[in-house]
């Protein structure tokens, strides 16, 4: 008789699941599909083929997967290789504290390479994938101009504050900063255009509505004082490494695939204004599935005549730690990253770190989750390229995760009050 078992069936996104089959004929090849609708109920897929021992078993922590959307060992390969059903669709978790993700998990007796439904499944298994626990606190924010959701674990705290910054996406995008709340950080994902009443379009980043959302969170009770760290990806991790430069609040910094000067839009801080280095439109290329690849779109910081425009990241008071991906196709991370670091230690400074990922592209997300290779973005007339191969951005995710979650409980001490949750 077909089993299939996933242990646990109902876990943390960022959590790993084990994988197994029993019940089979010896040796027998076999299928394994995973399917899953988005909070909008597009439709996610996944299959890999893999041959069972001569026991008549499986194990995806054990077995290589001979075929399908991947090869080898990957315990967690269903996941991360799910693709969506619709083009240029990026997958979002919206409704981060009622609802998880649904993945059902089907098993077939054979090489199936039909459509889904056509044929009654040997087992079938369902498993939960959530971005919060049970207790976990969201406040909505609408304070002075900031606009935003505060996570709070359960607990009197105090707990270390972060702020969440996302890129071009705009709006407010909330499950990064629930899953880092139930590691037990008070983290306020932070919009700053393309919501309620605040700009349609991003026309200039005023560094002062960001101040006011860092004095905001210190001032929370269960906040831990003097400093908070900042989580930035994209032009996210550009106004994040700008806040690093220039505001007393920031003790930590994570810049995602970020660069290392001001671009497209100017800075304002009090009485400085920074201009961005100039763009080039021209340069932009489209690739043969109509995405738009913007790698070399930006004008080079390392240009005497952009200067101007370079953060002066000596001035930061805390660590930053850049996350780069080598397959990065909308920036060129790494190599801002590097002159970043550069800058650092010209001036003496030893108080930055890379890390770069082969095969990783824009988008690094929580571990567990697919890549999004090119989707639509914010304003734009094309689908953007993101870039990244799904194996190399995978691994990526898995351990730059880690390395977050590590670097900001070194620098932002954790509260001995709070024991971060062993299993959903």
């Amino acid at each position: 008789m077909f089993q299939l078992t996933v242990t646990p069936a109902s876990a943390l996104a960022d959590e790993p699941v084990h994988i197994q089959a029993t019940g089979l004929p010896p040796l027998q090849m076999v299928t394994l599909i995973a399917t899953m609708k988005d909070d909008k109920g597009n439709l996610y897929r996944s299959r890999a083929f893999y041959r069972a021992n001569e026991a008549g078993e499986l194990d995806l922590k054990r077995d290589p997967a001979v075929g399908g959307h991947y090869t080898g060992v990957h315990p967690m390969g269903l996941l991360w290789s799910l693709k969506s059903e619709k083009p240029f669709d990026r997958l979002i978790k919206r409704d981060v504290m009622n609802t998880p993700f649904w993945i059902t998990l089907d098993l077939y007796d054979s090489v199936y390479i039909h459509k889904v439904g056509k044929v009654q499944p040997k087992a079938s298994q369902v498993m939960q994938r959530w971005f919060s626990s049970p207790d976990l606190q969201r406040v909505p924010i609408r304070e002075g101009r900031v606009r935003g959701a505060l996570f709070l674990p359960p607990g009197e705290g105090p707990f270390p504050g972060l702020l969440d910054l996302l890129g071009g996406i705009g709006g407010l995008v909330e499950y990064r900063a629930s899953l880092l709340a139930v590691r037990g950080f008070a983290v306020l994902t932070l919009a700053y255009f393309a919501y309620d009443d605040l700009p349609k379009q991003l026309e200039e980043v005023d560094l002062e509505y960001f101040e006011e959302a860092a004095n905001l969170l210190l001032a929370h009770p269960k906040v831990q004082k003097p400093g908070i760290g900042v989580i930035s990806v994209s032009k996210g991790a550009e106004i994040g490494l700008a806040m690093a430069c220039y505001l007393k609040q920031v003790a930590a910094t994570v810049c995602i695939n970020g660069t290392n000067a001001i671009h497209e839009f100017p800075l304002r801080y009090r009485d400085l204004v920074i201009n961005p280095i100039p763009s080039y439109p021209e340069r932009m290329q489209v690739n043969v599935e109509g995405a738009v690849r913007i790698r070399h779109f930006k004008g080079d910081p390392r240009d005497e005549r952009n200067q101007h425009s370079v953060l002066p990241v000596e001035k930061a008071r805390g660590p930053i730690l850049f996350v780069v991906g080598e397959a990065d196709e909308c920036f060129n991370s790494k190599e801002y990253a590097e002159q970043a670091l550069d800058q650092l230690r010209k001036h003496g400074k030893s108080s930055g770190r890379m890390l770069a990922y082969p095969g990783a592209g824009h988008l690094l997300e929580p571990h567990y989750g697919p890549l999004c290779y090119m989707s639509w973005s914010h304003g734009l007339f094309l689908p953007m390229l993101w870039g990244g191969d799904p194996e190399g951005h995978a691994a990526a995710q898995e351990h730059s995760w880690q390395e977050i979650l590590k670097f900001f409980r070194q620098h932002l001490v954790l509260s001995r009050r709070y024991i971060a949750p062993s299993k959903f």
